[in-house]
């Protein structure tokens, strides 16, 4: 008989990003020195939770009405995702530790006079339904300590990709993009940031246009031209030029932030023509932000959804003068990095381990990171 799950070694991981696609659900052995992901599930988000989703995080005006119901319904949601990937293994909820929640960003202004950033997922909610602990609110404890809260993932990044034969950048496609540098040296310090906008004005161009939420292995933004007076309106956003530690949101690079360029131009380009233009932002800023910060890469690793657009990855690779590939080739799927990154930030915190990495966030020391809400089942 093979031996039983060991309840001290399993976490779900439950991930939804700025894309506002759905959410992710990762089951993680942690029984080796190597996490391993044992099952997975995705759920996308229903229409109008999305749509509240949207609203909350781009309007200035907030009904806390709609906050309170939205963050209720969410919590319930992801619930349901971290059961179905454990199900999906074919155990039980009382074979796994915990639950590390990331929750869904709505508002993250890290400069602001009073810093905060803004997670919704009621995990009172999923630490009752599933029974199980739950870790969640992991970024404000960060920005407590003088960081930006994020990004958060580069620390899981270098306890799975960091390697001494080589210098290595991970590239997470999200809504935003973000890189990790990881210098083989190890007496060098692991630093990452945002550098911009990932898929979240691919996906907006491609609802409005096509209909769809993503364009799929970017084939429309492929039969495009790149318009280059659009283009050098979007790169001339001072973030780009910004140094690090540095993190931005939709708040910035908003649906309205595009508008305000596409304005700028007397005569709009074609629509397949701002789709390929946007891909070339996403290229150009990841490759510049490498090239600028860690010039020594011999290898980009490449994770989040933006992995499956040919296009884009094609861009990537005439820009880098290194291998540009998934992180597949470590036998970890890119589509699940980030939800394990959440399933290894909570087993962090329960064992009264740092998650942030101060190079990465700015915070001025490392910390435990997250609130802990007890479950019944342990």
């Amino acid at each position: 008989m093979p031996d039983a799950p060991d309840t001290a070694a399993h976490y779900v991981g439950i991930m939804s990003g700025t894309s506002l696609d759905g959410v992710d659900a990762a089951l993680v052995s942690f029984q080796t020195e190597f996490p391993r992901l044992i099952a997975s599930h995705f759920r996308p988000l229903p229409a109008d939770l999305r749509q509240n989703l949207a609203e909350l995080s781009l309007s200035a005006d907030v009904s806390l009405q709609k906050l309170g119901e939205t963050d209720a319904r969410l919590g319930e949601l992801l619930a349901e995702c971290a059961l179905q990937a454990i199900a999906a293994a074919g155990m039980n909820p009382d074979q796994v530790r915990a639950i590390g929640s990331h929750g869904v960003t709505v508002r993250h202004a890290p400069e602001c006079d009073a810093p905060f950033t803004l997670q919704l997922g009621d995990a009172n909610r999923i630490a009752h339904i599933t029974g199980l602990t739950t870790v969640a609110d992991f970024r404000r404890r960060d920005i407590a300590a003088g960081g930006h809260g994020a990004p958060l993932v580069p620390a899981f990044h270098r306890a799975v990709f960091a390697s001494p034969d080589e210098n290595r950048v991970v590239l997470n496609i999200g809504g935003i993009a973000n890189i990790t540098i990881l210098p083989k040296n190890p007496s060098q310090p692991v630093t990452g940031f945002d550098t911009g906008p990932g898929n979240t004005l691919l996906d907006h161009w491609a609802q409005r246009h096509l209909g769809q939420p993503i364009d799929r292995d970017g084939a429309w933004g492929a039969s495009g031209q790149c318009h280059q007076p659009l283009l050098k309106l979007l790169m001339d956003e001072t973030y780009f030029e910004r140094s690090p530690p540095k993190s931005t949101g939709k708040e910035l690079f908003s649906p309205a932030w595009l508008r305000a360029k596409l304005e700028m131009l007397a005569k709009p380009p074609a629509a397949a023509d701002v789709q390929a233009t946007l891909a070339h932002l996403t290229a150009r800023t990841v490759a510049q932000a490498v090239q600028r910060y860690a010039p020594d890469t011999e290898s980009v690793l490449v994770c989040g959804g933006g992995v499956h657009n040919r296009h884009l990855m094609a861009l990537l690779a005439e820009l880098l003068d290194c291998p540009v590939e998934s992180t597949g080739k470590f036998a970890l799927d890119p589509d699940w990095i980030e939800a394990m990154a959440f399933a290894w930030l909570a087993r962090q915190t329960l064992l009264g381990l740092p998650g942030n990495l101060p190079e990465v966030t700015g915070a001025k020391h490392r910390v435990v990171l997250g609130a802990v809400y007890p479950g019944r089942l342990g």
